[in-house]
C-alpha cells in the first residue's frame, strides 16, 4: 500500500566557515578536524592535535585564504549549493521537498532534517555531494543523518546515495565545461582529487586488496567501496569522452595534511616531474569537487600556479567545476528520481 505525502531531498556538502573571519575558520576547522572519520586516531590525541596546534595554527592562514574566496553573496559552496537545492525543487515540483545541508556549520544537517520531518515527508533521500565514496565524506555523512535521526520518535523511510562517480551526466557536465578549451594547446591534462590518508584506505580494505599494482584499473566486488578505485573510475570515463590517451593525462591527488603517506601521486610532485619535462601550459580538472571551492579556486589556480611558474611552467587552467551548470541540476534531479 502506497503511503501519501511528499518526498523530500537532503543535498549535503562538506561545509564551510560562516565568514572568512579567523573566528569562524577557527570554528569551522573545529568541527571538521575533529570528525573520527576525517582524523582517524583516538579521541585524545585527535583533541590535543586539533585544539591544540592544528586549529589554533591553521585558521589564521586559511581565514586569508577565504578572504580571498568570498564573493557578495559569501562562500561559493554555499552559494551553489543553494542554487542547487533552488533548482532541483523547480524541477521536481511540489511532490517534493529539496532542503541542504552541511556536514561542517551551516546550514546544518540537523536544520534539514527537521524541516523535512515538519512537512511530514514520506521518505527522505539523502545525498551526499561528493561523487566518489570515502569514508571520511560520504561515509560522515550518513553516519551523521542516522545519529540525528535516532532522535527523532518517527522516522521516515530513509534512502542514501552511496556515490555517483561514473553517473553519465554529471560526466557530461565537466565535459561541457572543458569545451572553452582546446585540449590541444596543453601539454598534459590532470585529474586532481582531495587526497586520502593511505591509512583510511587500508581500513576499508576488507579484501587486502588495495594500494597495491593494477588495483584501481577496473570497479569490482573487493574495491566497490574504495575512494581510490572510484577516483581513477572517474577519471576514465572523463578521458574515454574526451578521447585522451592514456599519455595525455594523469590522476593524481592534492591538499593532503600531516606526514603520514597518503593516496599518490601527490599533484605537487606530478607539477614537478611534468615542469622537468618542459611542460608549459596544464589543464586541470577536479572531478571529487561537485562545486568550486578552497581547494579548486585557491589551491589550483593560485597556489599551484605559483608553483608551477616557479618550476618553470607558464600556465594552469582549471576547468569550472558543475557549479549551478543548468545540466548539473537536470542531472541531479534525474539521480534523486532513480532512487526516490
Amino acid at each position: 500500500m502506497a503511503i501519501e505525502g511528499r518526498t523530500g531531498v537532503l543535498l549535503v556538502n562538506l561545509g564551510t566557515p560562516d565568514s572568512p573571519t579567523r573566528k569562524d575558520v577557527y570554528r569551522y576547522l573545529k568541527q571538521f578536524l575533529l570528525d573520527p572519520r576525517v582524523i582517524d586516531i583516538p579521541a585524545v590525541p585527535r583533541n590535543i592535535l586539533v585544539r591544540g596546534i592544528i586549529a589554533p595554527f591553521r585558521s589564521g592562514a586559511s581565514a586569508k585564504l577565504y578572504q580571498e574566496l568570498w564573493t557578495e553573496d559569501g562562500s561559493p559552496l554555499k552559494t551553489f549549493g543553494y542554487k542547487l537545492k533552488d533548482g532541483v525543487q523547480e524541477l521536481l515540483g511540489s511532490d517534493y521537498v529539496v532542503e541542504l545541508g552541511m556536514r561542517y556549520q551551516n546550514p546544518s544537517i540537523e536544520s534539514a532534517l527537521d524541516k523535512l520531518i515538519e512537512e511530514d515527508v514520506k521518505e527522505i533521500v539523502v545525498v551526499a555531494l561528493f561523487p566518489q565514496y570515502a569514508s571520511a565524506t560520504t561515509g560522515s555523512v550518513h553516519e551523521e543523518v542516522m545519529r540525528l535521526l535516532t532522535k527523532k520518535q518517527n522516522i521516515p523511510q530513509v534512502k542514501f546515495v552511496n556515490s555517483f562517480y561514473d553517473y553519465e551526466p554529471m560526466i557530461d557536465v565537466f565535459i561541457k565545461r572543458a569545451q572553452k578549451f582546446n585540449l590541444e594547446d596543453y601539454d598534459h591534462i590532470l585529474f586532481s582529487y582531495h587526497g586520502l590518508p593511505q591509512r583510511q584506505i587500508r581500513k576499508a580494505d576488507d579484501h587486502d586488496y588495495c594500494l597495491k599494482d593494477g588495483c584501481c584499473n577496473s570497479i569490482c566486488s573487493k574495491n566497490k567501496y574504495c575512494y581510490s578505485a572510484q577516483c581513477y573510475a572517474t577519471t576514465r570515463a572523463l578521458a574515454a569522452k574526451l578521447g585522451l590517451k592514456e599519455e595525455d593525462y594523469t590522476t593524481c591527488f592534492q591538499s593532503r595534511l600531516g606526514r603520514d603517506p597518503w593516496l599518490q601521486p601527490y599533484t605537487s610532485e606530478v607539477l614537478k616531474e611534468l615542469a622537468d619535462k618542459d611542460a608549459k601550459k596544464l589543464l586541470v580538472f577536479c572531478p571529487a569537487f561537485v562545486a568550486d571551492c578552497l581547494e579548486t579556486t585557491i589551491e589550483i589556480s593560485d597556489e599551484y600556479q605559483e608553483e608551477f611558474e616557479e618550476l618553470g611552467g607558464e600556465k594552469i587552467d582549471l576547468v569550472e567545476s558543475l557549479n549551478d551548470h543548468p545540466d548539473w541540476i537536470v542531472a541531479m534531479k534525474d539521480l534523486i528520481l532513480e532512487n526516490a
